[in-house]
């Protein structure tokens, strides 16, 4: 950290996301007559949008938290800071995957957590542990509520309560030092508020993932995310400089430069840890400055092999792209009869690729001659600036697309996992093979894409989309189509997630990932820094 102290800047609170649904209530999708037609004819869905559910009709399970325990929050973070209304308990009462969403629409009691908790600096959160730790309350930390994977659903585990700990209130950019490009900023800052504080300064960290309008800073700390300018800046943890986490245990501050042989990197226990050891409170990153410029290609390739080939000579060669992807034949023709033309060559068949490139004019001069270079020798016909743009400009909007489908009677999930470019075909086959057998086996026959979502010199993830019908009983259809799922994923020697994380939803694969010693591992730390077994039980550890 640097010597000079920057102030706070004001910021646009982040708007809440819906109970029922991704986002905010005015960027709703409507489906269009052409999509009706594609859910009719290729999955037999009646495609008759179903009003979304109001939120004045749900039931949430009554509070377990007595009245002195709610009395004595209130004495630590104030009256205003500790929250047992139904409406804003039912916003924290999970995240946003299929199976989250599927279950706001139940006409029974929604289980959300007894309380959600707003602390306003460190020495609140690491108050609020030790007390939750003596009264044994459990504790789900709450950053934008964009886990797909039940990371942030208000599981009990052994403990009569629980709560949610909102860290919106953490919204500050701490410090700024400029020499350096490190910039600490509070774990309740969004996406978008880290780059308006951060581009005040001339600065910027160029993460976006697909949450980026509501996902925090902590949170993308404590689940690994990875943005989809990976490929030019990093994942979050390759941005990790320092990091301060409160525990029942005590504060951990952790980094002091930017390498240390000092015994193993104590900052990789907290990065990943999904809440289950610590809360973290304030993140020091490697930041940089404002792009000058952003240049843009798409290009085909006749078919996904091909494809994978040329974006793995561009990862292998250093030259990599801002953003580099690649979507299969199934999900580049489903993108594009859903979306129309959108100008430049765009493709009639085969795979899209898109690439982005962003720095000073040389630089991105330099990238991009040479990864198009790269790219049309290994079997890429250059699209031009149009599709790739297009890509940019709704590559926020997916999660609302499916939301709408949802509403008219399909399922619409996604998975991802990652391995070697050797294996990437066996993986993407064994995957794609497993989830079509178990949809079809239960009656729904479904549609599964994929594109390569982050690129590294030894391979790649694979991001799958999946839509087919809603059978009687969704939650238990999707449930078997992703246990096939990860159990194709582990068979295949894929990791059994990329950027999503653990949760809930991924805890039963966690020994096969890390075997039963780092199991052991895992819960010896956890037992040394959370003897009491509050923080987010259920998730990550096997």
């Amino acid at each position: 950290m640097s010597d000079a102290f920057v102030p706070e800047f004001p910021t646009t609170p982040a708007p809440d996301m819906e109970w029922d649904a991704w986002g905010v209530a005015e960027f709703r999708r409507h489906l269009s007559p052409q999509v009706i037609a594609l859910l009719q004819q290729a999955l037999g869905v009646p495609a008759e949008q179903a009003p979304p559910p109001e939120e004045a009709d749900a039931i949430v399970r009554d509070s377990a938290l007595g009245a002195p325990l709610v009395h004595a929050l209130e004495d630590l973070l104030g009256v205003d800071n500790v929250r047992t209304d139904g409406p804003t308990r039912l916003r924290h009462a999970g995240g946003k995957s299929t199976p989250d969403l599927l279950r706001r629409k139940s006409t029974g009691a929604q289980d959300a957590p007894d309380a959600v908790l707003l602390p306003g600096t460190h020495d609140e959160v690491l108050a609020l542990l030790r007390f939750c730790a003596a009264e044994g309350i459990a504790v789900v930390p709450f950053g934008g509520g964009t886990s797909v994977v039940g990371g942030v659903d208000p599981v009990r585990g052994r403990f009569g309560s629980v709560v949610a700990l909102d860290l919106r209130r953490l919204d500050a950019l701490v410090d700024l030092d400029p020499v350096s490009g490190v910039a600490t900023l509070q774990a309740g800052v969004t996406g978008p508020q880290a780059e308006q504080l951060l581009g005040e300064h001339g600065f910027s960290l160029g993460h976006f993932p697909q949450s980026f309008q509501f996902a925090t800073i902590g949170g993308f700390a404590a689940t690994r995310s990875s943005g989809q300018a990976s490929a030019g800046y990093g994942r979050f943890d390759d941005m990790v400089e320092w990091m301060r986490v409160a525990t029942p245990s005590g504060t951990v501050d952790l980094g002091r430069g930017p390498a240390s042989a000092a015994g193993p990197d104590l900052r990789e226990l907290f990065v990943g840890s999904e809440g289950t050891l610590g809360i973290i409170t304030e993140v020091g990153l490697r930041v940089h400055p404002v792009p000058e410029r952003t240049a843009y290609q798409a290009w085909s390739f006749p078919d996904f092999e091909t494809g994978a080939a040329a974006l793995r000579a561009v990862a292998q060669s250093g030259s990599a792209p801002t953003v580099m992807r690649l979507s299969d034949e199934a999900e580049t023709g489903i993108n594009l009869a859903l979306s129309g033309d959108v100008g430049g060559d765009s493709p009639t068949s085969g795979c899209l690729a898109i690439t982005t490139f962003e720095g000073t004019d040389a630089h991105v001069d330099a990238r991009y001659a040479e990864a198009t270079a790269l790219l049309a020798a290994a079997g890429g016909t250059a699209l031009g600036e149009a599709p790739a743009q297009a890509w940019e400009h709704g590559r926020f909007n997916a999660p609302y697309l499916r939301d709408a489908l949802l509403n008219a009677g399909a399922i619409a999930e996604t998975l991802e996992t990652a391995t070697r470019w050797s294996n990437l075909t066996n993986l993407r086959s064994a995957v794609t093979t497993a989830l079509t057998e178990s949809l079809a086996a239960q009656g729904t026959p479904g549609i599964v894409m994929c594109h390569i979502s982050h690129t590294y010199p030894t391979g790649a993830s694979l991001y799958f989309t999946v839509v087919c019908g809603q059978a009687a009983d969704p939650l238990t259809q999707w449930a078997a189509a992703k246990r096939a799922a990860g159990d194709a994923i582990v068979a295949a020697g894929g990791t059994i997630t990329h950027h999503h994380a653990v949760g809930v939803d991924h805890r039963p694969w966690m020994g096969s990932e890390v075997g039963e010693l780092g199991g052991r591992i895992l819960r010896a730390v956890k037992d040394a820094i959370d003897p009491a077994g509050i923080l987010n039980p259920g998730k990550l550890i096997p």
